[in-house]
């Protein structure tokens, strides 16, 4: 087993200290198999750096947890690769639409 390579650990971005999820319970946004993501969306609406979330979690293929107030789920949407410009626009035509995730 090799050591890790501690040189190149990657910082997060500025704009996650922005977020409001910064301010809450991380565990909030990875509910168990089943779980209400609700409230997790409720916290995104309101953020500032939505935009920024929903293309960082897309283009670093995030598999888990809520981004920008949408689940694992509406990440894997076909449209999901192209959202648009807008990210309130994305999310209301492909994020999930009242079932819990």
């Amino acid at each position: 087993m090799s050591a890790p390579d501690l040189l190149n650990i990657t910082k997060p971005p500025e704009w996650m200290t922005d977020g409001l999820c910064a301010e809450v319970d991380p565990e909030l946004f990875y509910p168990e198999q089943g779980g209400s993501t609700r409230e997790a969306k409720a916290v995104c609406t309101g953020c500032e750096v939505r935009a920024e979330c929903l293309a960082y979690a897309l283009a670093h293929d995030e598999r888990f947890g809520v981004w920008s107030g949408v689940s694992e789920h509406g990440r894997r949407q076909p449209a999901a690769r192209r959202p648009a410009t807008d990210v309130d626009e994305w999310i209301r035509e492909h994020a999930d639409t009242g079932i819990e995730q």
